[in-house]
């Protein structure tokens, strides 16, 4: 069966050509031109992403992002006509996975939404071993992440991101490098939104996130996963 898509966007034209392309492209799609159908549609049928646009009358895609995070990780990407960078920071602080500037090519929307599952359903081939890294514990099967034994709720980026560094600690992430592992290409003018996704990364795994322990600045080079040692098996 395939993946299931929620598209929501109040421009019924660009609606129905999202819909019928990734229809023909094998997924399963449902449609909301608001954002109350979009929650109500979300509850009903738990899609396996959303593409979310964020103009949207009464509710917002802002506020309908802060909604569906509150109880659910589902990868977000968020349709935005807005070209202004704090918009698109904004969306990704609320919990989204990834952006795409209005106009687009159906393609290009296709693709990311591909690599999007791609990390989320990576496959049995791409198991790997459970990395331990002082009190901090990533099952990359599971994607389950815990931190002093509590459970860390991440988004799909998120989720990549840090298992990118915590498996090379010490190693130097430049954004770029960072962006090319995680979706498999480099998305001009993305790299900054890198920033946002370390921010939000911290909030959740460290105990002060103004003096982090796990992922350390490398200021106009990059990011790098502090050396430690692992906790007891």
């Amino acid at each position: 069966m395939g993946k299931k898509i929620l598209v929501v966007d109040d421009e019924v034209k660009i609606l129905n050509m999202i819909k019928t392309y990734l229809e023909k492209e094998g997924f399963i799609v449902f449609s909301a031109e608001d954002g109350k159908t979009a929650l109500e549609l979300f509850k009903k049928h738990e899609p396996d992403l959303m593409v979310l646009d964020l103009m949207l009358p009464e509710m917002d895609g802002f506020d309908i992002c802060k909604s569906v995070r509150q109880h659910s990780d589902v990868p977000i990407i968020m349709l935005t006509a807005k070209t202004e960078e704090i918009d698109k920071l904004l969306g990704l602080e609320l919990g989204a996975d990834d952006y795409i500037t209005k106009p687009f090519s159906l393609r290009e929307l296709t693709a990311r939404i591909k690599a999007i599952l791609r990390r989320v359903n990576p496959g049995k081939t791409k198991e790997r071993e459970i990395i331990k890294r002082g009190e901090l514990i990533i099952d990359p099967v599971d994607h389950k992440v815990k931190v002093n034994n509590r459970d860390i709720s991440l988004t799909p980026t998120e989720f990549k991101i840090l298992h990118l560094l915590a498996e090379h600690p010490g190693r130097v992430f430049s954004r770029l490098q960072i962006l090319e592992s995680v979706f498999g290409e480099i998305y001009e003018g993305y790299e900054r939104s890198i920033d946002t996704h370390i921010s939000n990364l911290r909030k959740k795994i460290e105990d002060d996130p103004n003096n982090p322990i796990y992922i350390k600045t490398l200021y106009g080079v990059g990011y790098r996963f502090e050396k430690m040692e692992e906790s007891a098996k």
